[in-house]
């Protein structure tokens, strides 16, 4: 019998897609696959079917000799589009694009096998830039949001005409172990800030009105309904004429307890108005727990509550000699 002579992988990537054939064939299930090289599984499925195909031969180098080592600028003009569809369109899990995962995008469709450090130049040039995406919940119902925005609040501003005070409302949560910090040190000697781990936490709640007057209050426990009903108590002491509460559809917002408080008589001066679901763009009162927390606070590490009531306090007085601050939470969301 004749030695058949197997041609040896020309690099490391054509020796993965070569393996992950033969484990497929060994009787692998692809996700296994996947997870022994380290690659998705939507590769490995790509992989295996240009194999069913071709043979172990589509699985070799796909750049013929003297092809193109760089994309055209027609090639260039095609991967916004082709990266528009998502990575899911190329088998990725995830709606993250990354280099690598682009470089391979690159590499199925047009031949032209790039290193990934090189794709954040071509990425530049077609226009696109790395940013930290905005997460938003899948069950928003971005037709009431439209309507919320659209019509809903205007008709809930002619308020103001009426000399009705306007306030969004809020609630959030002020931790002993911190979100993010960021210190100075050497070059590869990561610093090491020793706290006891806790989730011992403040909750506060807050109303910013239409020309940005802030209004706090906190507390060590997570709010209920009776708490929330002692903040609109004390906004409706410190605050003369009818008032419209406006927050989101928090089970302590919309509870029986409040529901009744508004039957006692309340109604009389204050309107509650809910925000549409998962929509916490909408709530200027958002932009006042941003600040606190990104610029007042941040990279605060407090040995305890008291601690941290008197830090928190302290940013809260700092941010009340900001009125344009405050006003700029109100621009931020358009409502001004």
């Amino acid at each position: 019998m004749d030695k058949v002579i197997v041609e040896p992988p020309r690099d490391w990537k054509e020796a993965r897609r070569l393996r992950a054939w033969e484990l497929v064939q060994e009787g692998w299930k692809q996700k296994d696959v996947a997870e022994a090289l380290g690659v998705t599984k939507g590769a490995v499925s790509q992989w295996v079917s240009k194999a069913r195909e071709g043979g172990r031969p589509a699985l070799r180098h796909r750049k013929p000799p003297g092809g193109p080592s760089k994309l055209s600028d027609q090639q260039r003009g095609q991967l916004p589009e082709l990266l528009s569809r998502g990575p899911a369109a190329f088998g990725f899990s995830g709606e993250v694009w990354t280099r690598r995962r682009i470089a391979q995008v690159i590499e199925s469709e047009f031949s032209v096998s790039y290193d990934p450090s090189q794709v954040g130049r071509i990425l530049k040039g077609c226009g696109f830039s790395q940013q930290k995406p905005t997460l938003r919940a899948a069950q928003r119902d971005e037709d009431a949001i439209r309507d919320w925005r659209d019509r809903r609040f205007p008709e809930l501003k002619k308020a103001l005409a009426e000399g009705r005070t306007i306030l969004w409302a809020d609630e959030s949560g002020f931790y002993l172990l911190p979100a993010l910090l960021r210190t100075w040190a050497p070059v590869a000697q990561t610093p090491v800030i020793r706290r006891k781990l806790s989730y011992d936490h403040l909750s506060a709640i807050s109303a910013i009105s239409m020309t940005g007057d802030l209004y706090l209050a906190v507390q060590d426990h997570s709010y209920k309904s009776p708490d929330v009903i002692g903040f609109l108590e004390k906004l409706l002491a410190e605050i003369p004429g009818k008032l419209l509460v406006i927050w989101d559809g928090a089970p302590i917002h919309r509870s029986r307890a409040v529901k009744e408080y508004l039957g006692q008589g309340a109604v009389q001066r204050l309107q509650l108005e809910q925000l549409p679901g998962y929509a916490p763009e909408l709530n200027p009162d958002e932009g006042v727990w941003r600040y606190l927390k990104r610029v007042e606070l941040k990279n605060l590490v407090c040995a305890d509550l008291e601690q941290l009531r008197r830090e928190f306090w302290a940013a809260a007085e700092r941010l009340l000699a900001k009125p344009d601050v405050l006003r700029s939470c109100i621009r931020e969301v358009g409502y001004v």
